[in-house]
Parts: structure tokens; C-alpha cells; sequence
């Protein structure tokens, strides 16, 4: 089942949810407005109808831009989630079908309340185009230079660090998250800890982990929080879907291209990065060969955005 989803975003950058009613599956949660495609009906035309129908506006296709496609199954139906974005429309959203709307910034929502499916949406609309990672590289004597690039990072607009940086002891890292924390928060941007699900715990918001794949292979369930994102570290397709079984907020998915630090490992390329991507019910990093000005390329072929190490410091 092919559903559309409108994502509307006003100019307060705030997102229109609305709460799916009584009697119907899944009543309660809130999701974004949109519905199911008629037979034969065009994605865009469906989107027009529906958010007619529901809220009584106005969308031209050509003002949205696609956000995120989320693949997803509750029990026996499956179905295609297609979120697209938009930031002008004719008319002021009503309910029309008897919904609950609210109007809500997208880091205020709690995940837990939305539908499974719409929850990638949420991510997607939380997370920036660019993830730095730390140089492997960097000795311990280094913290004081590495607190001062991450923190002017930060104030430099960065939304999402990770830090990694395997030369340093598991307590000296933890220091060095601690006291990036309120920075981190004051500029809404998440740092995660690389590995460390314990200290991730112990620092409590603004910090999170990013997971290697053989620890996302191990767990069952998410091992933090919603309000402290959870990422994995994915190779492949069945990689993507145990970020997705453990609840993971996105991934990378390496190597896109030819890297000197894994000479050895055979570049996906981009056409098998975006096939693996959308078949991924979770927003996904392009890693491996990239630089920030790839940003858009990545975003054409169903990525997130890109990440990296050397070209994003």
C-alpha cells in the first residue's frame, strides 16, 4: 500500500501533526496528514486530494520536495510511506475528518507518540545534511585543541559530532562529551560517543551513541532513550534492517566510494547505496569517500545527507 504524506512546516519551522481518531487502527498516535493512493492515482495527485480532504488546503507538487520514504509493516500489511515537504500552501489547515491537529517544532516531539512508521519522519526532519566524525587518529594529549574544534563547530551551525577517537581512554572521552555537553544543547546539536552505550547513558541529553554493526547485530532493543539519538554503523541491507529492528534513528552506510583508510573494501557506488537507502525505514548517512559539498548528490540518491572524517574539519 503506497501512502503520502504531507509534511507541512510553517515559518515558525513548527510541523502540522494530526492524531488518528477512535476506531481506527492505531487510534491515538499522531502522525503526518496525508493517506493511501487510489487505484491508478498518481503519488503527487493523491497528496493534493488528500490534504484537501483532510485539511481543506491548497499544495502545488512543484513546492515540495521529497523528505524521506519509509518502508514498513504492521503485522501482515505492508506498506510504502512517502513524505514529502512543504513550506507554502493555499488555505489554514483545519480538521476536516474529525482529528486532533497540533502544530509542534519537530525537537520537542516525543517519538513515543507517533505512529512506528512515522517516526523515520520525525528523524529525518530532526537530522542536518552533514555528520562530522573525528579523526581515528587523534592522540590523548590533543583533548584541549579537539574541545576547541568541536565547540566552534557547534557554534558554527554543526547539528551532529560524533566523536571517536579510539587512541583515548573510554573516561577521557566521556570528559571530553561532558564538557561539549552544553554546548551541544544551547545550539540543539547532538554529539554521539562512538561504541560507549554506558557513558552515552551517564551523560544523559544532548549525547548518543553511534553503534559498529557487530553491536547492533548483539542487541534486541534500543539501548537509549528516544531523547537520545541511537546510530549504527551499516554495510549492508541486513545491516540497515537491525538498525531498524533495535529502533536505531539512522545510519551510515559505507563505503559509497573508494577510501584510503579501507583500501580494501569495495565501493557501493551510488546506485546500490540508494537501492539499499529506500528499502531502509530509517534516515541514511552516505560515508566513504565523501566530502560536505557532496551533500546534495547524497540527497538524490535517497540519503540523509553525508559523513565523514578528514573533509569535514
Amino acid at each position: 500500500m503506497h501512502v503520502m504524506a504531507g509534511v507541512l512546516r510553517d515559518a515558525q519551522g513548527r510541523v502540522l501533526l494530526a492524531q488518528r481518531p477512535e476506531g481506527k487502527h492505531l487510534a491515538g498516535l499522531w502522525e503526518f496528514p496525508g493517506g493511501k493512493l487510489e487505484p491508478g492515482e498518481a503519488p503527487h495527485r493523491a497528496l493534493v486530494r488528500e490534504l484537501h480532504e483532510e485539511l481543506g488546503i491548497h499544495i502545488d507538487p512543484a513546492d515540495g520536495a521529497p523528505l524521506i520514504r519509509v518502508p514498513w509493516r504492521y503485522g501482515e500489511r505492508g506498506l510504502l510511506l512517502d513524505a514529502w515537504q512543504f513550506t507554502h500552501w493555499q488555505g489554514t489547515p483545519v480538521s476536516l475528518e474529525g482529528q486532533a491537529l497540533q502544530w509542534v517544532l519537530p525537537a520537542a516531539v516525543d517519538p513515543a507518540i507517533l505512529a512506528p512508521a512515522d517516526r523515520p519522519i520525525l528523524q529525518a526532519l530532526r537530522l542536518p545534511s552533514i555528520y562530522a566524525i573525528t579523526p581515528a587518529d587523534v592522540t590523548p594529549d590533543q583533548a584541549a585543541l579537539w574541545y576547541t574544534r568541536v565547540t566552534a563547530a557547534l557554534e558554527r551551525g554543526a547539528g551532529l559530532i560524533q566523536l571517536r577517537f579510539p587512541l583515548w581512554p573510554v573516561e577521557q572521552v566521556r570528559a571530553l562529551a561532558a564538557r561539549v555537553q552544553a554546548h551541544a544543547l544551547r545550539c540543539g546539536a547532538v554529539v554521539l560517543l562512538n561504541e560507549d552505550i554506558d557513558g552515552a547513558r551517564q551523560l544523559g541529553a544532548g549525547i548518543g551513541v553511534h553503534l559498529k554493526s557487530s553491536q547492533l547485530a548483539a542487541l534486541a532493543t534500543r539501548p537509549l532513550p528516544w531523547a537520545q539519538p541511537v546510530a549504527g554503523s551499516c554495510h549492508d541491507a541486513g545491516e540497515l534492517a537491525r538498525a531498524v529492528a533495535i529502533g536505531a534513528d539512522f545510519a551510515t552506510l559505507s563505503p559509497v566510494a573508494a577510501t584510503a583508510s579501507h583500501p580494501e573494501a569495495a565501493a557501493l557506488g551510488w546506485p546500490s547505496f540508494q537501492r539499499m537507502a529506500e528499502g531502509a525505514a530509517l534516515p541514511v548517512f552516505a560515508l566513504g569517500g565523501m566530502a560536505p559539498a557532496q551533500a546534495q548528490v547524497a540527497r538524490e540518491h535517497a540519503a540523509q545527507g553525508v559523513a565523514g572524517i578528514g573533509a569535514f574539519w
